[in-house]
């Protein structure tokens, strides 16, 4: 990026601003990573060891971006400066203290479809659904820091302490840990060790989305930073994940309030987007009246920009209409594939375009990788992936027991709870493992009543287990994840990509990491299909934004009290608000007006109408908030472009 372009000013700024703390508020496309790579710079050219910089990210996507920048410095040192996800360093320090060992626990994460196992386990004492345990666990997650003005730190209430006992307990018995203990675990060891080496390891901190950090692990931020510089930046326009995890975007409209002596460095042109998605954008978030009123402005000779809001009758006839105009585009060499992007409000939407996509021998790939590990506990046909996934862990590790904990489970409408819990009542009173007990009851040396279900699963998966050990590592993956089945088609794509050494234990790693700390390419030669989250941190010259109605975008939680409910909904909006300033050329808002009854339950559509069947949808209400710029709808069969 050239110094004699509009950022100068704001970037000298940044990179000579004094030691007080820093906030960069960096509106889509303003420029933050460029800001942060000057900022880091100015501290290595002041002679600082780059050993005492430390860069936190909140995703790997974006920890790569800044590696890269920031290894692009014509300075001595930069390749040496700290820099990771928030994630990687809170493991970071636990191990180097080892604090997971001190404290007894084993560091063997849990997948999120493992989590629904044990959250069914935790039920027996509670009294609450699974919906309510699970709401319980992220507020764990957030040290207790459910409210936005609430500070982390410890259970408030009885029912919050008997839920934190209760999951210990799990927890360690299972040998287990969850993604969500981290940032808690080495809050409270830094909290409760001030004398630690940890809080006087780094001169200067830097933080990227700073917006989408809970209260605790923006605290944590605050202990590590107390004897250095803290450089915040973000955007409380795109935070986007309070719901799913207590993210705290409060906490950078606040900041100053919090950090007196705050200098402030706004970004606010916005050099990627187009003229007309800018305007669009700018009216769509004011609508969050919660917000402070900043607003983006294009930079100057940005195009207009192309803006497409179409209607199709089904969600087939989307599908090949989204697919012809992908086509038609690139066979025309207006397109080219891995400049474009399809973002789905739900899977479905996604593996139908991307399907239609390569039958028209348009290179196409889907990144749903955690969503392919979803199921539904009552219909157990649904969890094959889930199955095969645990499969591979117990081929990699008999002993694993969370792996068996969720395959004795599968193909149970409540998971076989029941059972379970009395195998572990027996472990509890006698010593031993739920696999020693089950091994015993096999061989014929123990009986347990009520148990025959668990025991049965448990023959099964021993018979798995000898067939598969006559094969070497490839062909345990081909017999279990099958070609031509395609639920495991997205297991077979990340095997495929990132696998070299074809042992079982090395297969299991690869596949785990992609699952839950994906990577998201960003030079590629095809189209890529995912979800709104996913598109965070992305941008491409053509964007289509398909499943565009209400109740998907944006997504209902009638379950909500009312202020949460508009809490959410400002979320929401936030969320398309990052969808449509991915864009770089070209915004196609697609819509349909029908979707079957059933699947519009499982996703959570708005739908109407009498007929059995089908269900009639409207687009989404926030249409109507993209102001004069945006054009009118138009039926998917009238399109001409």
């Amino acid at each position: 990026m050239p110094w004699n372009d509009g950022l100068t000013g704001q970037v000298l700024a940044i990179a000579s601003s004094n030691d007080s703390p820093l906030r960069v508020v960096a509106g889509p496309g303003t420029g933050k990573t460029f800001a942060l790579k000057r900022r880091v710079a100015r501290f290595l050219e002041e002679g600082t060891d780059p050993d005492r910089i430390l860069v936190v990210t909140f995703t790997r996507m974006a920890a790569r971006d800044i590696e890269r920048e920031i290894g692009s410095l014509n300075v001595p040192g930069a390749t040496k400066v700290e820099k990771g996800t928030l994630h990687s360093f809170c493991f970071t320090i636990l191990h180097r203290a080892n604090v997971i060992g001190l404290i007894g626990r084993v560091p063997r994460p849990l997948l999120e479809f493992e989590e629904r196992f044990m959250l069914e386990d935790l039920g027996y004492s509670g009294g609450e659904d699974f919906y309510a345990r699970k709401r319980r666990l992220k507020a764990f997650e957030a040290v207790w820091a459910r409210e936005q003005d609430q500070d982390p730190g410890w259970p408030q209430d009885e029912a919050d302490r008997q839920f934190q006992v209760l999951l210990d307990e799990w927890l360690r018995f299972h040998q287990a840990m969850l993604v969500g203990e981290l940032v808690p675990m080495t809050f409270r060891y830094l909290r409760d060790n001030p004398a630690c080496p940890e809080l006087r390891q780094y001169d200067h901190m830097l933080v990227d989305e700073y917006q989408d950090l809970n209260r605790a692990e923006q605290h944590m931020i605050d202990l590590l930073s107390e004897r250095g510089t803290l450089t915040i930046v973000g955007d409380e326009d795109q935070s986007i994940y309070e719901a799913m995890r207590y993210a705290h975007p409060e906490g950078i409209a606040e900041f100053h309030q919090t950090h007196p002596g705050t200098s402030d460095i706004p970004l606010h042109e916005c050099r990627r987007c187009p003229t007309k998605i800018v305007a669009m954008a700018n009216e769509l978030i004011q609508y969050n009246i919660r917000r402070r009123g900043r607003v983006m402005t294009p930079r100057r000779g940005n195009p207009m920009g192309d803006i497409h809001v179409v209607q199709w009758k089904d969600m087939a006839s989307e599908a090949e209409g989204i697919a012809d105009f992908i086509t038609a585009k690139v066979n025309s060499h207006e397109f080219e594939p891995g400049k474009t992007l399809v973002l789905c409000s739900r899977r479905q939407f996604g593996y139908m375009i991307r399907d239609a996509l390569r039958a028209r021998n348009t290179s196409a790939h889907s990144f749903f990788h955690e969503e392919d590990l979803e199921g539904n506990p009552k219909k157990p046909d649904e969890n094959q992936a889930q199955e095969a996934f645990e499969l591979l862990t117990l081929v990699a590790n008999p002993d694993d027991r969370v792996a068996l904990r969720c395959w004795l489970g599968f193909g149970h409408r409540i998971l076989r709870k029941n059972e379970y819990e009395r195998l572990r009542e027996y472990c509890s009173n006698h010593g031993g493992t739920i696999r020693d007990v089950l091994d015993e009851m096999v061989n014929g040396n123990l009986s347990t009543p009520h148990t025959g279900g668990i025991v049965d699963r448990f023959r099964l998966l021993l018979q798995r287990l000898r067939t598969l050990s006559a094969l070497n590592g490839r062909d345990i993956f081909d017999a279990i994840f099958p070609d031509g089945q395609g639920w495991a088609e997205a297991f077979r794509i990340m095997a495929e990509e990132s696998v070299d050494d074809w042992t079982v234990t090395n297969i299991l790693k690869v596949l785990r990491t992609s699952i839950t700390q994906p990577e998201l390419p960003s030079d590629v030669g095809y189209v890529r299909v995912m979800s709104l989250y996913k598109s965070k941190g992305l941008n491409a010259d053509h964007v289509i934004v398909t499943g565009f109605i209400e109740g998907l975008i944006p997504s209902e939680r009638p379950e909500l009290p009312f202020n949460e409910s508009v809490r959410y909904n400002e979320e929401q909006r936030r969320l398309f608000y990052v969808a449509i300033t991915r864009a770089k050329r070209t915004l196609v808002l697609s819509s349909i007006l029908n979707l079957p009854r059933d699947l519009a339950h499982v996703m959570g559509a708005v739908i109407t109408g009498n007929d059995r069947i089908m269900g009639r949808t409207i687009t989404s209400t926030f249409l109507g908030e993209l102001g004069p710029e945006c054009p009118r709808p138009i039926e998917g069969a009238d399109w001409v472009y």
